[in-house]
């Protein structure tokens, strides 16, 4: 399941302990302490039955067992802190695994799957949605992992659950001196908790570094070339992967593309064009319905009655999830984490008419969901997770001035999303770190092909970008797919065409025709 609403810059206004190797490997999934010896790639994995999730990587239960029995496994692998000196610290990272239940002589090795962010586990998330791949466990260990600074892999810390709350309570589409202001001191306070809290990791959780543990990881589980699965942000870590080691790409997937050519800036403006498009959909489809639409008569109609009434909130917030009240910033979350599927769409339409009733129940609980926050309360470090990666990754540092000479051009994308998401932009501007790229190096030439999906209804990445993957990894690597639907990603749109190119080329070898369109 992709982690939503996130451009490069600083995935809207989102934003777990560090922990080295010695720590990690006393959590009940183990690692091998005596195996390193100086060289990563020798080590050996202890895999034990997963423990529950940690509140990093977002709680809960501990994964059920597996449909024809089994269990998930867990294990720990070491990996430098710093790339640069193979030699010097370790961290852990964690790691999930599903063994092949087909026949042994057919197993192909092990489907490494990123499930997006930057900043979502995938410790917690391959086992919740494990069953969307039961077809590609017949022939491999499905396998996932949280990259490094996420959850139990070196997780970066930033502000405590109440600041958190408070965090994303604030104005995030300030209108006067006072509130931006407001907006500066609180991006400030927060990413001055995350050095304080983990200074020693912020330089190390840059994508180029978690496609170094992918390298690793692939050669701790045994297998000669990469096997993958990259949705929403797993298709840059993907497609850097791809650049670095282009010889050790072996069937890889690109599912709910990231614009690898873009700055910060203008993926941040392709998103608000791309949930406004996802929001017209969405009246579009309500208003075309045989019974009367609750929430408008006609799509513009809808489209107004959502811009209004958070103009309202932005003035005067209503009750929520007590003692929580719904602001402009938090209806707007819940707004677009609804968008990410079109199976949320009737949670959107309710929570629409309870807001316009004065209750704002249903998007604070869209807001919460997207934002990492359990029902007790308590935060993932998906915030902390994701604002770290995307600060060491961009380069670009924006100032107040300029975000106020580029709103008319966001608002004129989106009537809904614009200010929102231009006002992102300042996320970064005093982070400890300085972000490595203007944008991904994606290219890849000599790979072996990669499936790359595009949706064209995706808010969150839009589909212009998949051409633009394919592009950059160079001639003869990046196949196209195009699936004509709605939602961010395709293969989780359980889309028989889509599925069947997916299945075919993961367990066959067996590429689809460039430009084939599913519907």
């Amino acid at each position: 399941m992709p982690i939503p609403f996130r451009p490069r810059p600083s995935r809207a206004r989102v934003a777990a302990l560090t922990v080295v190797c010695v720590l990690a490997c006393s959590l009940a999934a183990g690692c091998d302490e005596e195996a390193h010896n100086g060289d990563p790639t020798a080590q050996k994995l202890t895999w034990k039955d997963c423990p529950a999730p940690s509140q990093a990587e977002g709680g809960g239960s501990a994964p059920s067992p597996l449909p024809h029995g089994g269990t998930w496994q867990c294990a720990t692998m070491k990996a430098p802190l710093d790339w640069a000196d193979p030699r010097g610290d370790t961290i852990g990272i964690a790691l999930i695994r599903a063994r092949a239940d087909g026949d042994p002589d057919r197993r192909i090795g092990s489907l490494i799957f990123n499930f997006g962010g930057p900043g979502g586990s995938g410790v917690s998330t391959l086992p919740a949605f494990g069953d969307q791949y039961a077809a590609l466990r017949t022939r491999y260990d499905l396998v996932s992992f949280d990259p490094r600074g996420v959850g139990r892999s070196a997780g970066v810390r930033c502000e405590n659950d109440q600041r958190l709350d408070a965090y994303f309570q604030q104005d995030a589409t300030p209108d006067d001196a006072a509130e931006r202001t407001a907006l500066l001191d609180h991006t400030r306070t927060f990413n001055a908790a995350c050095e304080k809290h983990s200074g020693r990791t912020l330089p190390h959780v840059r994508t180029t570094d978690a496609a170094r543990d992918m390298d690793l990881m692939r050669q701790v589980l045994g297998d000669d070339r990469l096997y993958y699965f990259g949705i929403s942000y797993g298709t840059e870590l993907g497609g850097v992967y791809a650049h670095l080691f282009p010889k050790h790409v072996g069937r890889a997937v690109f599912d709910g593309v990231v614009d690898p050519t873009q700055t910060s800036e203008q993926g941040t403006l392709g998103q608000a064009r791309g949930f406004q498009l996802a929001l017209r959909n969405f009246a579009e489809d309500c208003t075309s319905k045989t019974e009367d639409c609750p929430v408008g008569d006609t799509a513009r109609d809808v489209e107004d009655r959502i811009t209004h009434p958070l103009r309202a909130l932005d003035r005067k917030p209503i009750p929520g999830i007590f003692p929580r009240m719904l602001t402009e910033s938090a209806a707007t979350n819940g707004i677009a984490q609804a968008l990410y599927a079109k199976e949320f769409w009737a949670y959107l339409t309710e929570g629409l008419e309870q807001a316009y009733a004065g209750n704002g129940q249903t998007l604070l609980l869209l807001s919460d969901l997207m934002n990492g926050r359990s029902e007790n309360g308590e935060y993932s470090n998906l915030t902390a997770a994701n604002v770290s990666v995307n600060c060491a990754d961009d380069k670009p540092r924006y100032s107040v001035a300029h975000v106020q000479e580029q709103l008319p051009g966001f608002r004129a994308a989106s009537p809904v999303f614009g200010d929102f998401l231009a006002w992102s932009m300042v996320t970064c501007t005093d982070w400890a770190v300085p972000g490595a790229a203007d944008h991904p190096d994606v290219s890849a030439r000599g790979s072996a092909p990669i499936l790359v999906v595009g949706n064209t209804g995706d808010p969150a990445t839009p589909y212009e970008g998949a051409r633009r993957m394919v592009d950059a990894l160079g001639p003869g690597v990046g196949v196209e797919l195009t699936y004509k639907g709605q939602g961010h990603g395709a293969y989780d749109s359980k889309n028989k065409c889509v599925q069947g190119a997916v299945n075919g080329y993961l367990l066959n070898g067996k590429t689809p025709t460039a430009g084939t369109v599913c519907s």
